[in-house]
């Protein structure tokens, strides 16, 4: 009779990468480790084929230490694209889920689900919006999905 696999019950793979990358200090320990596996002379390619990271984005990051140092490798805010929203409809968002029933507005659901607000955003402001970007912008309000809860307010 063979060993039993070791199994992790408490979350899902996906939820734990989650973790994962919201904790600074492992983020940048894995950029830093990397780093170091660049100094020690291998390759920026075969590193991301080993750890499934794009290579430039290696590159990016062996680059910023250069610059910064460690500080190079944390994450900067105010990076990437700014909202297509303004606060003013980000919080109108957040009071219609916490307040208002989509049955209001012709949905025949009692709760909100992002494809339901995906589609209200829609009528409502023009924007179009996939799921999980609906999803990112209620954690934004402090909302966030849960499988059994529905959308819950963050404590």
């Amino acid at each position: 009779m063979g060993k039993s696999v070791l199994k992790v019950q408490r979350l899902e793979a996906g939820e734990i990468k989650k973790l994962l990358n919201t904790n600074d200090a492992y983020t940048v320990g894995v950029r830093l480790y990397l780093v170091y596996l660049v100094a020690l002379g291998h390759s920026s390619r075969k590193l991301s084929e080993l750890h499934n990271i794009s290579f430039k984005q290696i590159t990016n990051w062996v680059h910023r230490f250069e610059e910064d140092g460690v500080e190079g490798l944390k994450d900067k805010k105010g990076r990437g694209r700014r909202s297509a929203m303004s606060d003013g409809q980000l919080n109108r968002i957040k009071e219609l889920v916490l307040n208002e029933s989509p049955a209001n507005y012709g949905f025949l659901s009692e709760k909100w689900t992002g494809p339901l607000l995906a589609q209200w955003i829609k009528t409502e402001y023009g924007l179009e919006y996939q799921k999980a970007q609906v999803y990112n912008l209620l954690e934004k309000v402090g909302i966030t999905f849960e499988k059994k809860a529905g959308l819950v307010t963050k404590v």
